[in-house]
C-alpha cells in the first residue's frame, strides 16, 4: 500500500508494532526499555477488563466473543468430512494469551535444531532455550532448564481428580512413563500440565509484560486501532494505515514497522498491502509491490481428536457443573481461595506419546479433562465422563492463509487442509487406537470406561480415518505462513526481516518453518525475546 497522505497521523515513531498479544507485548516491554526509542503498539481490540479474561475458565466466554475473539472460521475441510471449524484468535490486549488455555509449553529441542539444520542460525534448541528461561517464573525454582525472576509466571493446577490421575496409571501400564516436567526439551510422558497464572487467575501477556511498562513516557499503546495496510515508500515500510476507534488515519515508522498480528492476520495484512503471491494479488485488483509467493503458505496446525468415554464409581465436571449448587459451590470456592474448577485450564493432564515405537521421539500430544461436551460452548453432559484429545505434533498437511478481498476487514479464508496426507490419517488412526489400549488399562478398570465417542463398533483403519474427520477439532495453533528461511519460498530471513522489503519484520508465530510439538503459545513469547534482541543489535550496527 502506498503512503495514505490524506489520512491525519498518529505520528511517528522508531518502531510500529502491530498487534499486542503473546509477542506484541514482549516486544513492547523489551524494545521500550530503552528510553532513547520510542515505540508504538497497535491493538485491534480492546483493553483486557472483561471479567471472564482473568477467570481461568473463561476462555468459554471469550472465545467465539467479538469482544475478545476474531470470530474466525476455517473453509469447509475434505479431511473433516466437509466440517467448517471456528477459528478463535485473540482481539483484545494480551491476544491469544488472553484466551487459550494457559498451558506452558516449549516443545521438544528437536524442533528448534531442526530449525537449524533447515538454514536458520541460531535457532537451534542451545540457541534459544535462555530466551525461555528469560522471560519464566518458575515457581518451582531455577536449574539448567528453568529460570526465575521473569515475568512470566509457571505455576501449579490448583485442583487435580481421580478420573485424570487413573488415566496417567493407565498410560504409564501402557509404556507412556510418568513425567513431572514437559519441558526439559525431551517432553515424552504423562502428568499434570503446569499453566501461566497468578494466585488462580489468569496471566496473559497483556498483564505479564505490558501493564509494568503503561506508563514508560516512550511507549504509546493504541488500542481499537485496526490495520488496514502497510505504508511502502521506495521498498522500505515507513508505516501503517489503519482505521483508529473507527476514523482512518496512520501512523509513520522512522526504523521498523513490526507485524506480530498472528499467523493469520500477518500475512492478510502483508497480502492486502501488496506483498504476496503475485497472482493472487491480482486476482483482487492489488498493485503487486513485492512478489512473494510463500505469505501465507505453509500453514500448519495441530488437529486434536476428541475421544470422550462415560465413567461410573466418580465425579467428574459434567455432574458439578450441571447443578445450580454445584455451580454455587465452584464460585464460592474460586471467591474465596482462588481454588476450584474455576481455576480449571481447558486442560489438565497431559501426554505426550509415539504413534509407532520406532519413532525417535513423541509424536502424539494429549490434553485430557475430566468433562465431556459435544463442541466447546455447549452445555456439559449430564453424566460422568471424561474426555481423551490427542494431536498428532508433527503434521505432513500444510494448508494457507489467502484474501478474500483488498479490504483488511474482510476475514481471510483459511484452509488447514487437515488430515490431507495419508501419513496424516495413519497416524490419527494409530492415535485412536493407542488411546484405547489406555482405557481399557487396569488403573480404569474401576470406573469402566465406555466409549461413546466417536464409538467401540468402529475397528477397520477405513472406519477410524472417517472418523478422525468427524471428531477432530482445531486445538489452536497455527503457523508456519510467513516461515524463516533462505530459500526463494521462505519470508523472512533468520533474523526474521521480510525478504525483499526493508524497514520490515515478522514476530509471531507465522515465522515458523515447522510447527513445535506442544502449544505454541511459549515459543511465540520466545520468538519475540530472540528478535527484541536483534533488533537493538541491527539498530546498533
Amino acid at each position: 500500500m502506498k503512503a495514505a497522505a490524506a489520512r491525519s497521523s498518529l505520528g511517528s515513531f522508531d518502531y510500529v508494532i502491530v498487534g499486542a498479544g503473546s509477542a506484541g507485548c514482549v516486544l513492547a516491554n523489551r524494545l521500550s526499555a530503552d528510553p532513547e526509542v520510542c515505540v508504538a503498539l497497535l491493538e485491534a481490540g480492546g483493553r483486557d477488563r472483561y471479567l471472564w479474561i482473568h477467570v481461568p475458565v473463561g476462555y468459554l466466554y471469550t472465545q467465539n466473543n467479538p469482544e475478545t475473539d476474531w470470530c474466525l472460521k476455517t473453509e469447509a475441510e475434505a479431511g473433516l468430512n466437509g466440517r467448517a471449524l471456528n477459528y478463535p484468535r485473540g482481539r483484545v490486549l494480551g491476544g491469544c494469551s488472553a484466551i487459550n488455555g494457559m498451558i506452558y509449553m516449549r516443545g521438544q529441542a528437536r524442533d528448534y535444531d531442526q530449525w537449524r539444520q533447515l538454514g536458520n542460525v541460531g535457532w537451534g534448541w542451545d540457541d534459544v532455550l535462555p530466551y525461555f528461561k528469560r522471560s519464566q517464573h518458575q515457581m518451582r525454582g531455577a536449574d539448567d532448564h528453568h529460570g526465575v525472576g521473569g515475568e512470566w509466571i509457571v505455576d501449579e493446577m490448583r485442583l487435580s481428580w481421580e478420573i485424570l490421575d487413573a488415566f496417567c496409571d493407565a498410560a504409564a501400564e501402557v509404556g507412556i512413563p510418568k513425567t513431572t516436567d514437559f519441558n526439559r526439551g525431551d517432553n515424552e510422558g504423562c502428568g499434570y500440565f503446569q499453566v501461566n497464572q497468578r494466585r488462580g487467575a489468569r496471566l496473559s501477556t497483556a498483564q505479564a509484560f505490558l501493564k509494568p511498562v503503561r506508563r514508560r513516557p516512550n511507549l504509546k499503546v493504541f488500542t481499537h486501532a485496526e490495520a488496514e495496510g502497510l505504508l511502502l515508500e521506495e521498498g522500505r515500510a515507513a508505516g501503517v494505515a489503519l482505521r483508529h476507534r473507527g476514523i482512518p488515519t496512520r501512523i509513520e515508522a522512522r526504523g521498523e514497522v513490526i507485524l506480530a498480528a498472528g499467523a493469520i492476520n500477518s500475512p492478510q495484512l502483508l497480502q492486502v498491502s501488496g506483498i504476496g503471491p503475485g497472482a493472487l494479488l491480482a486476482d483482487h485488483g492489488i498493485e503487486v509491490l513485492h512478489d512473494a509467493s510463500g505469505v501465507g503458505e505453509n500453514l500448519q496446525d495441530h488437529l486434536q481428536l476428541r475421544l470422550a468415554f462415560k465413567v461410573s464409581n466418580t465425579k467428574t465436571l459434567n455432574e458439578r457443573a450441571g447443578s445450580l449448587i454445584g455451580r454455587l459451590g465452584m464460585a464460592f470456592e474460586y471467591a474465596l481461595f482462588r481454588r476450584g474448577p474455576l481455576t480449571m485450564a481447558p486442560s489438565q493432564l497431559g501426554g505426550f506419546a509415539k504413534s509407532d515405537p520406532a519413532l525417535e521421539t513423541a509424536n502424539l500430544e494429549y490434553h485430557v479433562q475430566p468433562l465431556s461436551l459435544d463442541r466447546f460452548g455447549e452445555p456439559l453432559h449430564p453424566f460422568p465422563a471424561f474426555t481423551a484429545s490427542v494431536c498428532n505434533l508433527r503434521p505432513d498437511s500444510r494448508g494457507h492463509v489467502r484474501i478474500r478481498d483488498a479490504d483488511a476487514r474482510v476475514p481471510p479464508a483459511i484452509r488447514p487442509n487437515y488430515l490431507s496426507t495419508e501419513s496424516d490419517r495413519r497416524v490419527a488412526v494409530d492415535a485412536i487406537r493407542l488411546t484405547r489400549r489406555i482405557a481399557k488399562a487396569k488403573p480404569l478398570a474401576r470406573f469402566s470406561p465406555e466409549e461413546f465417542k466417536p464409538g467401540p463398533a468402529l475397528l477397520s483403519d477405513a472406519d477410524l480415518a472417517k472418523a478422525a474427520g468427524d471428531i477432530g477439532t482445531t486445538i489452536f495453533h497455527p503457523v508456519g505462513t510467513c516461515r524463516m528461511g533462505s530459500d526463494p519460498g521462505a519470508v523472512v530471513d533468520d533474523r526474521l526481516r521480510l525478504r525483499g522489503v526493508g524497514g520490515l519484520r515478522v514476530v509471531d508465530a507465522s515465522v515458523m518453518p515447522t510447527i513445535t510439538s506442544g502449544n505454541t503459545n511459549a515459543p511465540t513469547m520466545m520468538i519475540a525475546e530472540k528478535a527484541a534482541d536483534m533488533i537493538r543489535a541491527d539498530r546498533r550496527a
